[in-house]
């Protein structure tokens, strides 16, 4: 499986408070839709499969809201490809998948997120990592 293709189709960031006590960031990934591409363009033995996603960051209480919605395109086995969207048929997805098709999304979403908090003053919903001072024995 390889990336041939990724967009965002909605970026939407929105702050409702500015109280900041006791917050949580909650992520959700949800695939909407999974569709074979019929290419006349690219001569390939592989299929490609367009994944159309909503990636949803919630501040709760009522805190803020970030949301992304996109679509990746994905070059495939023919058979594996069958497999997929035969399972889709039963909006399910093989866990190989969907967990690869996640770890994209997460990472192209994760750093645009990661922007649009610090410009709107939001605590980042992933730690990064950072260095301390080591204490003296």
């Amino acid at each position: 499986m390889k990336l041939v293709g990724f967009n965002f189709n909605k970026i939407s960031i929105e702050k409702f408070s500015n109280k900041s006590e006791k917050i949580n960031a909650k992520m959700n990934i949800e695939i909407k839709e999974i569709l074979k591409i019929k290419e006349n363009v690219i001569k390939s033995k592989e299929d490609l499969l367009a994944i159309e996603f909503v990636y949803n960051i919630d501040y709760s209480p009522e805190f803020a809201k970030i949301e992304f919605t996109g679509t990746l395109l994905l070059s495939i086995d023919p058979k594996e490809a069958k497999e997929i969207l035969k399972e889709w048929e039963k909006k399910k997805t093989p866990k190989e998948f969907r967990m690869a098709v996640y770890n994209i999304i997460l990472k192209k979403a994760n750093v645009k997120a990661l922007s649009l908090e610090d410009e709107i003053g939001l605590p980042l919903h992933i730690q990064l990592p950072f260095f301390k001072k080591e204490e003296e024995v």
